[in-house]
Formats: C-alpha cells, structure tokens, sequence
C-alpha cells in the first residue's frame, strides 16, 4: 500500500527537474499539477525559471499538460493558453480518469508518460495507482487551500512510516 505514496524521484521545483533525465528514462509527455507546482495557490502568474523550463522540455520533444483539481476552468485555461499546452480541469486526483484524460490530449502511453506534482495524496497516489513515473515537488509556498492544508499534516505522518517501518532490505551473503 505504501508504494503507492512513493514518487520515482524528488526535486526541489518543477524548473529544477532534469529535462535530459525524463529524456533518458524515455519520458514522452507531463502530467503537471498547476497550484504549487506550476503557480503559487489560486494565481495564475507562471515564474520565468519555469517558463524556461517549459521550452526546455519542448525542445526536447516532450509534450506537457496540465491536469488540476482546480475547478475554475478560466485560470486553469490561462496558465495553459500562456504555455500553449493542454489542460484538463475539475479532476479529481487521485482518480484515475483525468489522467488517462491527459494521456489522450498528450497522446502517450502508460511506460513513458510521467505526473508532476507537490501532493502525494493526489499527485503521486493517482500516478502510481495507474503505473506511470511519478515525480514530486516542493510546494512554491505555504499558502494553499485549506483542505490541502489538512493532507500535508497527513503526508508528513505517511513520510514519517515510510522512513521509519519500511520493510528491511535483505542483506546479501557475503
């Protein structure tokens, strides 16, 4: 149960995500979370460091698309229109449905389509129920809605298990 909140990497913002390594893990397309991840909470301004991270990934031939729980398909649309990327709205994570939604519009599959985002209980949970490559980011900032609020006191619980009660590896013979 427990590998289901586990990202396949970490990085410390969507900008300082290696566009050579999703490149060389055979990545096609992004499933990229929009508050906190893209945009601070309930904004719709995208930082220079990202948007140049964004040509990045499109020079590398990797397609991107934003899928968020927002429920404002206006500031979702903003975002995406400025980036010129698709978006699904209204989402839901961690259910699977939008994902396969924005795997269709980046017209990727399963094995090389990655979700970016800075939840585990929405982000990296629907990623991995579905198989794909899941990367997890540092919040932007503190502010966020307040029913997120209450997941991240529940993430740092569920990080604490992970570190402390994860099963032994076994200790090859020597």
């Amino acid at each position: 149960m427990i590998k289901y909140f586990q990202p396949t990497i970490q990085a410390p913002s969507l900008d300082l995500i290696s566009v050579e390594q999703l490149t060389r893990d055979g990545i096609k397309g992004l499933i990229i979370d929009l508050d906190n991840t893209m945009t601070p909470w309930n904004d719709v301004e995208v930082a220079p460091k990202v948007t140049k991270w964004f040509l990045k990934v499109k020079a590398a031939g990797i397609s991107a698309c934003v899928v968020s729980n927002c429920s404002k398909r206006q500031r979702v649309a903003v975002v995406a229109d400025y980036l010129d990327i698709p978006f699904v709205f209204g989402a839901f994570k961690p259910r699977r449905r939008a994902f396969r939604v924005g795997m269709r519009l980046l017209g990727t599959e399963y094995k090389n389509t990655a979700v970016i985002g800075d939840q585990l209980f929405t982000d990296i949970l629907g990623g991995n129920r579905l198989g794909l490559y899941t990367i997890l980011v540092t919040p932007i900032n503190d502010r966020e809605f307040i029913g997120t609020r209450f997941l991240r006191r529940m993430e740092k619980v569920l990080v604490w298990l992970m570190k402390h009660c994860a099963p032994a590896k076994p200790v090859s013979p020597r």
